[in-house]
């Protein structure tokens, strides 16, 4: 059965205008939505849960319709899991008790609850000591797993959560964001995430939808989202691709402020004018004389590797990632060499 099938979806506030004319299949596994702030993210998120009234089209949970012709079902009757950006945790209730929250009410007085509340923490990987402690104990990433548990534990068919990671630092989001995806799988339970962040969405999800302007511009597994962009603005969005002006002619050879490389043509593209999508990571810097000539503009140092950007002789810039043990200054004169297929789009 669909997790979630979304149809013409179009919601606003007030006056404005945010998501316009939505179409999403959430099958199982992980759907991340991702775009940067303001793109109408959240937006979507609220309208599925039933915090945002859409002023045109239907959603369908589990195979039952919740909006639709002139047809609302209240948000507490969704049966949905819900996990907000901060967790939301009553700070006055241990954990235990935090889980409980979600379950029906019979449930929640009847004398299998302590096996739900421990089957729960199970799911997210907590041991089940944690069941007596109180928010504040917790660290941050114990907080979102105790959230998503009590989320799981009314074992609904569609989890939502909205940018459930942003606020822990760069390795607890990785490890937190796999364990829930472990807790989600182990429940048999779909997700929608709404994300910013370019590498959570292609590591945890098993469909991207990128979003722009309340719209979808492409909606496919992560690889192909990166690998096959349909829209300029998904390939300058994934990956920090350059777009430069060019030609293609139609045989696989395209002609840039980079010199000659080899084309994948997008559809639409025939012989002619097109922006070439060059990924940072096919950007090499050279130091041998051979290459594109180019300025190196200025640095961003990772540890792991570096972004740099440099400014060609056409007076076009590019961003280049090389690794950590070759990063040239700001200032230096290199090559710039261009490794695989880019992807041209019409012009």
């Amino acid at each position: 059965m669909t997790a979630l099938e979304i149809r013409g979806l179009a919601a606003g506030y007030g006056r404005t205008t945010v998501l316009q004319g939505l179409d999403l299949t959430v099958a199982a596994g992980v759907t991340a939505i991702l775009g940067s702030s303001g793109c109408g993210k959240t937006t979507l998120l609220r309208a599925v849960a039933g915090f945002v009234e859409p002023s045109a089209g239907s959603i369908t949970v589990a195979g039952t319709p919740v909006v639709g012709d002139g047809r609302t079902v209240p948000a507490r009757r969704r049966g949905l899991g819900y996990v907000p950006q901060e967790g939301a945790l009553f700070p006055h209730l241990t954990v235990a008790r935090n889980i409980a929250f979600g379950l029906p009410r019979a449930t929640r007085r009847g004398a299998s609850v302590a096996g739900v509340v421990e089957e729960a923490l199970a799911m997210v990987e907590l041991d089940p000591s944690t069941a007596s402690r109180y928010p504040h104990e917790l660290s941050g990433g114990q907080q979102q797993r105790v959230a998503l548990a009590r989320a799981l534990a009314p074992r609904p068919s569609l989890v939502l959560l909205d940018e459930p990671f942003s606020s822990l630092d760069a390795g607890l989001r990785e490890e937190t964001g796999r364990a829930v995806v472990r807790a989600l799988r182990a429940a048999s339970a779909a997700a929608v995430l709404v994300t910013h962040d370019q590498g959570e969405a292609l590591s945890l999800a098993d469909q991207v939808a990128v979003m722009a302007a309340g719209q979808f511009l492409q909606v496919a597994p992560p690889a192909t989202v990166y690998l096959e962009p349909a829209d300029p603005r998904v390939a300058s969005f994934l990956g920090h691709a350059s777009l430069l002006p060019g030609t293609v002619d139609g045989e696989g050879s395209g002609t840039c402020a980079l010199g000659v490389v080899r084309v994948r043509v997008a559809a639409g593209q025939g012989a002619g004018a097109a922006q070439l999508a060059v990924r940072s990571e096919q950007l090499q810097i050279r130091t041998d004389g051979s290459g594109t000539p180019g300025e190196v503009v200025d640095v961003s140092f990772f540890g792991h590797d570096a972004t740099i950007r440099l400014r060609l002789a056409s007076g076009e810039e590019v961003a280049a990632r090389t690794p950590a043990d070759s990063v040239p200054q700001a200032g230096d004169r290199v090559g710039v060499g261009v490794v695989g297929e880019v992807v041209a789009f019409p012009g």
